[in-house]
């Protein structure tokens, strides 16, 4: 059996800290900003009538009509994303650790934002915002731009897998970067779809992802996991039910590519499923009911999806929803831990 043996120095434990109570005070300070503009601006969020593939969602708009006639504004990531990206930048600028998922941040945050501005002025009929195939190439090129750096600038040629360890696989690295970005950023931001929900199953998953670093003697990049926690927390004060503003594409794509992107640096791609088991729940419900559609000729296996919705749709509140999903990412936050340390140490 392996002992392991952690070190920190003191100084290093609390620059961490600090860089996360940093961006959680900055991101306090940015809130009532973004909040003047968006209320004065009418940045609200329009509901879509089409979901994707163009099927109507009938369960989804009579959840939700009530809700969205308290026009709430959307791009309330950009938040988070500012708050995050300013205090890397300015005390926390590492070329192997940080660049990649701050890069990846800001660029996927860019492409929802546009999402988010066609969505506020559209006039909320059929998908309200970025039609699906452009958001995807797009979102696709910042992911294999990403997948590229990888591979060319921190020589990246290999990835961990358990029982196999380094499996080798030279260029095709950037296209498996690629499909974990894009995939995670995807089930996050179908994640995003009740008050608070997204953003306490985010607090998890880049908390865990902390520890490994940290564990990984990655301090700059654990330091950069906790930044993006301290926003979070701030933005999720605001987020709770009744929401007082949504995160928008701007914020769930942003924060999906990064931690797709630090998944692929600890090289711990297995362990994110199990991390995120709750954005696979998510993810798993569209594809379900989408296959089931069409080969059962319009039938669906939940009455609404993601599957957040289905539970709605069966009586639970939203509240008891949001929070017994925050309990399943904390769960499986630990269970990814867990099954991290033992599957490197031992």
């Amino acid at each position: 059996m392996t002992t392991m043996h952690i070190a920190v120095q003191t100084t290093t434990l609390a620059r961490i800290l600090w860089l996360g109570f940093a961006s959680f005070v900055l991101s306090m300070i940015v809130t009532p900003i973004y909040t003047h503009f968006a209320y004065k601006g009418e940045w609200w969020k329009k509901m879509r009538s089409e979901g994707m593939g163009g099927v109507a969602t009938p369960v989804y708009q009579k959840l939700h009509a009530a809700k969205l006639k308290r026009n709430i504004p959307t791009m309330a990531g950009l938040i988070f994303v500012i708050s995050a990206a300013l205090v890397t930048l300015v005390a926390n600028l590492s070329r192997g650790q940080t660049w990649l998922p701050l890069a990846g941040m800001i660029g996927a945050g860019t492409v929802g934002l546009i999402d988010d501005v066609m969505n506020i002025r559209s006039n909320g009929k059929g998908v309200a915002g970025m039609r699906a195939k452009p958001k995807l190439v797009l979102y696709s090129l910042v992911a294999l731009v990403g997948g590229w750096w990888f591979y060319s600038k921190l020589d990246v040629t290999s990835i961990y897998l358990p029982l196999i360890h380094h499996w080798h696989v030279g260029l095709f690295i950037i296209p498996i970067f690629g499909f974990v970005v894009l995939a995670t950023a995807n089930a996050v931001n179908m994640s995003d779809g009740l008050d608070g929900l997204a953003g306490g199953l985010l607090v998890s998953s880049f908390t865990v992802y902390a520890l490994i670093a940290g564990v990984e003697g990655k301090y700059d990049l654990a330091a950069f996991c906790l930044t993006v926690v301290g926003a979070l927390l701030s933005y999720t004060w605001f987020n709770i039910n009744p929401a007082r503003f949504f995160m928008g594409d701007v914020g769930a794509f942003a924060l999906g590519t990064a931690l797709g992107v630090i998944a692929m640096q600890t090289d711990t791609v297995y362990v994110l499923p199990i991390v995120g088991i709750v954005y696979v729940m998510e993810a798993g419900s569209v594809i379900i009911n989408r296959t089931s559609r069409k080969l059962r000729h319009g039938k669906k296996v939940f009455l609404s999806s993601p599957i957040h919705h289905h539970f709605e749709a069966i009586g639970w509140p939203e509240t008891k929803v949001t929070m017994r999903f925050w309990i399943l990412g904390q769960v499986a936050a630990i269970v990814g831990l867990g099954v991290f340390l033992i599957g490197r140490y031992t």
